[in-house]
């Protein structure tokens, strides 16, 4: 099982500088990932289900990781996730072949569909269409990745005659769905490398897990994607590591706590780093 690390565009690591050290430090201790969550906008006030107070720091993703990737060389960068209809599919088919290109070819792109709806309104982005939206707008990055001629022509995502340079280094860049529910088991299996869950103790890793075997036994996975590897981020002293090594995870993505600082951080990684 692989160990990686969440939140390195947030928390401690929305400063830079404790992000560039976070990043080498876990390159050096043998970590397989570095993974970094996105909220373009909190509710302010808090309120359920959102999992931040509005004034917690978060640097965009792809930001993040480019920031990242000019200081290490080895470890995978994960998005975990990007909330992908809120997204232009175009532009940001662009932005994550760009992140691939600079880290030679290291990017790994997780996606969500977002469940906060003050975050979509505020985006101007339809909170009730996010499912079918994300299918397309994945679709598109793809065929701007992929096809000799990219072409699309959806709902949601309309275009031809046009091109994108450079393409991802990786073909093809590894997709991973996030989500609990039987929508996102179904595309995980129908489409996603990979699956994650977030803030997960084991017996939830199970109930997950059966989910998705009950997808996996109800549609049909394309021979292409392989196995379907599972990630998990665990509930903070909730579950020890061969608990979710037994389940069948294939990589343990593990959250630091926000309040971690300089010693006290480099500590925790050197403790917590691959044996």
């Amino acid at each position: 099982m692989d160990i990686a690390l969440f939140s390195v565009n947030s928390g401690a690591c929305a400063d830079p500088d404790v992000a560039a050290e976070f990043a080498r430090t876990a390159e050096e201790l043998g970590y397989e990932s570095l993974w970094a969550g996105e909220h373009v906008v909190l509710p302010d006030p808090r309120v359920p289900p959102s999992p931040m107070e509005p004034q917690d720091p978060m640097v965009d993703p792809i930001v993040g990781l480019s920031h990242v990737a000019a200081v290490t060389s080895r470890v995978k960068l994960g998005t975990g996730i990007i909330i992908l209809p809120q997204r232009n599919p175009v532009v940001l088919a662009k932005e994550l072949a760009s992140l691939d290109v600079v880290s030679k070819g290291r990017l790994i792109f997780g996606i969500g569909v977002g469940y906060l709806q003050p975050e979509f309104e505020a985006i101007g982005i339809p909170f009730d269409d996010r499912g079918p939206r994300t299918i397309e707008y994945l679709e598109a990055i793809q065929a701007l990745w992929e096809m000799e001629k990219p072409a699309y022509h959806g709902r949601f995502a309309n275009f031809e005659g046009v091109d994108a340079h450079p393409r991802p280094v990786q073909r093809p860049v590894p997709i991973v769905m996030g989500g609990r529910s039987a929508a996102a088991y179904r595309r995980a299996i129908e489409r996603g490398h990979g699956w994650y869950g977030f803030a997960l103790d084991p017996a939830q890793t199970a109930d997950c897990l059966a989910g998705l075997k009950a997808a996996a036994d109800r549609y049909e996975r394309p021979a292409e994607l392989g196995k379907l590897e599972i990630s998990v981020t665990p509930l903070p002293r909730q579950g020890e590591r061969n608990e979710f090594e037994d389940l069948g995870v294939d990589r343990l993505i593990l959250l630091p706590s926000p309040h971690r600082r300089g010693p006290e951080l480099q500590k925790w990684l050197a403790e917590q780093a691959p044996a």
